[in-house]
């Protein structure tokens, strides 16, 4: 069979990506992917380890003249955020993705692409394949489910890793060294789904689509629309000509959402007309530049006989409308996101109406002790269920970095440009990973350009892949 990735270079990064998009690897379902690793590996007669959580850990000894060196950690995660367009049929946990190439950029096809973080899986095992390379003593750390909770660095035996350098390939710009990155967490409101008999006459479907969506802490500066916050402002503007049956949207708790549903009921499906034309103008406009696309439809669907009561639907649509989304703080004195909060799912079942938010900071009290206690006090005046947890620290910019000023002065003779240093709002394990392994002194943050992470438009560049890896290799060997 003829490989969709075949002649790109490097061929060997290209050709361990392109395994990894046929093993399902969504968040939370890497069993396939931890098990191809480690086979892999041994096959390979590498050191490995999988550890009761499916990380992945394997060494290899430095190369001649390199016995003396440091022993350097790549890593990256082998889980990837699921998205998908609507109305597209593939189901992430057995399907492959569809890779295609256009204009030098590679996508998968209605999907994401999960190059975040698979391309750095695929520079690794290129690496390690690699016995004419330079290199001190290899350790590499690939772990599971970063993308919802860090569930498999949380848990990971610190005392397992023995490198003194961590170089993290899980950032997204060629010629950008991270430095340091915001911690977060989860705060949940549930809202118990009272019901009672309807009193009105049609049920229809309005959707809030045609947004771009994308990562919660990477792109969180570009004022884009959250179809949670869009369709909870059109529900309040509706609130006393309608019913409320159910509200949807979104599906990451990590990735701006793109999309939501709500089921209503209304008597006057005239007045509906016009609200709807109406926010399809308000909208537009407010986000000519960000989304143009977004649009706000209605349809007839099969009648209900139970609905939301008026109180419960209050409590929802007001919950979602004050609690806060987007930049919440930046710095004062460089261009860096503080605080944020992402509303990213809203779920109906059964029992609730969950509203899920992913909050990020680098300064963990305003998390902490301003955000949460603050949602706390939203829930317990609306009289709704809440909870929080998850929190994760953020890694800070040290003022001294042995890794770091290699990395710089490698990209300098290579270039002769000078490496952009920055610290970035979104997510990394490096601060869990210095925190909880002793070994470790430092760390920096590198990777390709890639676009659009979270969301089905999600691109990488194939040309920074072969810059980045190359790049990479060059590190190493001036790692003595």
């Amino acid at each position: 069979m003829t490989r969709v990735l075949e002649g790109l270079k490097p061929e060997r990064v290209f050709y361990y990506f392109e395994e990894i998009t046929k093993i399902p690897h969504g968040s939370k379902n890497e069993k396939q992917i931890s098990d191809y690793l480690y086979e892999l590996s041994k096959s390979k007669g590498w050191e490995v380890i999988q550890d009761e959580s499916l990380n992945i850990i394997i060494r290899k000894p430095a190369s001649k003249g390199y016995e003396n060196s440091p022993m350097v950690l790549l890593q990256g995660h082998m889980d990837m955020v699921c998205e998908k367009n609507e109305g597209v049929e593939h189901d992430f946990e057995k399907d492959p993705l569809k890779l295609r190439i256009i204009d030098g950029q590679l996508y998968a096809t209605e999907t994401t692409l999960g190059a975040d973080n698979g391309i750095a899986v695929a520079m690794i095992l290129a690496i390690f394949e690699d016995d004419e390379l330079a290199h001190p003593p290899l350790e590499a750390l690939i772990t599971v489910d970063e993308e919802m909770g860090m569930t498999g660095v949380k848990k990971l035996d610190g005392t397992l890793i023995k490198s003194k350098h961590l170089i993290n390939i899980d950032s997204e710009q060629e010629g950008v060294l991270t430095a340091g990155c915001a911690g977060g967490g989860e705060v949940l409101f549930k809202v118990p789904a009272v019901r009672t008999k309807s009193n009105m006459k049609d049920a229809f479907m309005i959707k809030v689509s045609g947004l771009s969506g994308g990562h919660s802490g990477a792109d969180v500066h570009k004022e884009k629309g959250y179809s949670t916050k869009l369709m909870a402002r059109l529900l309040y503007d509706l609130s006393d000509e309608i019913e409320l049956v159910s509200f949807n949207a979104g599906s990451k708790p990590n990735a701006i959402p793109r999309e939501a549903k709500a089921v209503i009921k209304t008597d006057n499906l005239d007045n509906l007309k016009q609200k709807i034309e109406k926010w399809n103008k308000i909208f537009k406009n407010e986000y000519s530049f960000t989304d143009p696309d977004v649009t706000v439809s209605f349809e007839k669907v099969e009648d209900v006989s139970e609905v939301l009561t008026k109180e419960t639907a209050k409590k929802v649509i007001a919950c979602i409308n004050i609690a806060p989304v987007g930049v919440l703080s930046r710095s004062t004195v460089i261009d860096l996101v503080i605080s944020s909060n992402n509303l990213g799912i809203v779920k109906t079942d059964e029992k609730y109406i969950i509203i899920d938010c992913h909050p990020r900071s680098s300064v963990m009290s305003i998390l902490t002790d301003s955000f949460e206690p603050a949602m706390k006090q939203l829930a317990e005046y609306l009289d709704i269920e809440f909870s929080s947890g998850g929190f994760y620290p953020g890694w800070e910019y040290a003022k001294v970095s042995k890794i770091r000023d290699i990395c710089a002065q490698t990209y300098k003779e290579l270039t002769g440009k000078d490496a952009h240093i920055e610290a970035i709002h979104a997510g990394l394990e490096c601060g869990y990973l210095l925190e909880k392994c002793k070994s470790l002194v430092d760390a920096v943050s590198i990777g390709p350009n890639m676009a659009d992470i979270h969301s089905p438009n999600e691109h990488l560049d194939i040309k920074s892949v072969e810059n980045t890896f190359n790049y990479l290799c060059e590190v190493l060997k001036n790692i003595k």
